[in-house]
């Protein structure tokens, strides 16, 4: 599940702090052990503004999962003092937003469900729910689909609609390309166990074996989408927010997480994920970091050593920030691509292509990737990369991120993208069009040179700090402005 970026197009990293003019970033709260506010979408994130590379004094919570207060409009001054009455009407609001049913009640539905004749099994479109007899009468002018097999059932991501809101939970579903060669992979490999975070239609593939065929493995999925709560049992699904590793149904769905990735003693097992791409990285690693410390609960002391085996799937140009969290990462060439997607998607060229790939802490030299699409194997670099993605004899790699063959900059002691020249000014590679005055060929907002300020991920937190502070600065003005009409009537 993924939401992107809309522009493809991205810069080489390189940017430094002190290119950063103004953005918002992840922050510590000064005391620890005290818990964080909540919104419907579980814990709060503790949020700082950033200006000139310098943090401003004064921090608020924000909504973990929705960059957009259209969304979800949470929002406290870490220092803040909220009065009882307040806390009583947010717990209430927070109330308001949650699933109509219980976890419990959609698996007692989903197994009467299955009790039914296949004429009797309708789903309606209109309020993506499964229906019981006793549900047909309310829902008798909506859109209904009705003989629903049992196979539709184990593909729940192609009875729902995909959520569409890009800054929240927007669902870009893998392509059956992706999601057979990543089950393959998986099976390949020699994993027996898939927890699948934020990857609905993998855990379906999983699941999906064919009549007579026994799948030697397993997958728990977690995702932040409460439809899915009707299609599986307990220890197939967990609502779960992977920004604040939040388990919706409490300490039940994280006993079901623990006990998957602690089974056969953690062995044979990997986390898949497909965060949405609009992001912060650094909540994401936080939370993967959480799994793996429940993960390595289960292992012997013996074992300390080993690494819980992860697929991180995102775009290629958030490599130095993931590998600045996960130093045993690399990146795979191959490119993942998405249903519902246009641009998204495998053998298109240059900017048309899809940016998404695998990081991983297995070694390259493990994976193979399919040479029927694009693909050979380095014996230098001793990995597969893309056809275009030539070795260069002074890196000593193949140095390619996008899939078009870059060029060695001597000047740079680096290769760069092919568009790109050197300039004298900048004293690096650029686009020939890029300004020499200021940080303007990166992100005004955080400063990073692999995207513009309309593609930042922290765009939507500024904003709502940006307006904060202005309700701030008019309160104050207002204040001001009745002190001195009491002073002078």
């Amino acid at each position: 599940m993924a939401a992107p970026m809309d522009c493809l197009e991205s810069l080489e990293d390189g940017g430094s702090a002190g290119r950063r003019a103004f953005g918002v970033e992840l922050s510590l709260p000064s005391d620890p052990a005290a818990p964080a506010p909540l919104c419907p979408h579980g814990p709060t994130l503790l949020f700082v503004k950033m200006s000139q590379g310098k943090e401003e004094t004064r921090k608020f919570y924000a909504c973990s999962a929705c960059r957009d207060r259209k969304d979800c409009n949470f929002f406290q001054w870490e220092d803040e003092k909220v009065s009882e009455a307040r806390l009583a009407a947010r717990e209430a609001h927070n109330q308001r937003w949650q699933p109509l049913l219980s976890r419990a009640q959609c698996i007692e539905r989903y197994l009467s469900f299955l009790q039914l004749p296949l004429t009797q099994r309708k789903f309606c479109r209109s309020c993506q729910q499964l229906l019981l007899p006793v549900d047909w009468e309310e829902h008798s002018e909506h859109e209904l689909l009705s003989d629903i097999s049992i196979s539709q059932l184990r593909q729940p991501s192609r009875l729902l609609y995909p959520l569409e809101n890009k800054k929240t939970h927007a669902q870009y579903l893998f392509a059956d390309r992706s999601c057979q060669f990543l089950a393959n992979l998986l099976a390949t490999l020699g994993f027996r166990r898939v927890l699948c975070v934020g990857t609905p239609r993998l855990h379906e593939q999983i699941r999906l074996a064919a009549p007579g065929e026994k799948s030697n493995m397993k997958s728990l999925l977690l995702d932040i989408d409460f439809r899915y709560s009707q299609f599986y049992l307990e220890d197939s699904f967990c609502r779960y927010n992977m920004f604040n590793h939040h388990f919706f149904d409490g300490k039940a769905a994280l006993e079901v997480c623990r006990a998957f990735l602690e089974e056969e003693e953690g062995e044979g097992v990997i986390i898949v994920t497909d965060p949405p791409f609009g992001g912060l990285v650094e909540p994401l690693a936080i939370t993967f970091k959480k799994l793996i410390a429940m993960w390595k609960e289960g292992q012997s002391q013996d074992d300390n050593h080993k690494e819980l085996p992860i697929f991180w799937i995102f775009p290629y140009f958030f490599e130095s920030r993931i590998c600045q969290f996960f130093p045993s990462f690399h990146m795979l060439d191959y490119q993942v691509d998405y249903d519902n997607h246009t641009l998204y998607k495998h053998g298109k060229t240059g900017r048309k292509q899809s940016p998404v790939r695998i990081f991983t802490n297995i070694p390259p030299n493990k994976i193979i990737l399919p040479t029927e699409e694009g693909y050979r194997f380095c014996s230098l670099c001793q990995r597969y990369v893309s056809l275009e993605n030539q070795h260069c004899v002074h890196c000593h790699s193949c140095t390619s991120k996008d899939g078009r063959r870059w060029s060695h900059c001597f000047l740079c002691r680096k290769c760069v993208k092919p568009s790109w020249i050197h300039c004298d000014t900048c004293n690096r590679c650029a686009l020939p069009d890029h300004s020499c005055a200021g940080p303007k060929d990166g992100c005004f907002i955080c400063g990073a040179l692999d995207h513009k300020r309309s593609n930042c991920p922290n765009i939507g937190t500024s904003k709502r700090a940006n307006k904060a502070v202005r309700k701030q600065k008019q309160r104050k003005s207002n204040k001001i402005k009745t002190e001195s009409l009491k002073d002078n009537p």
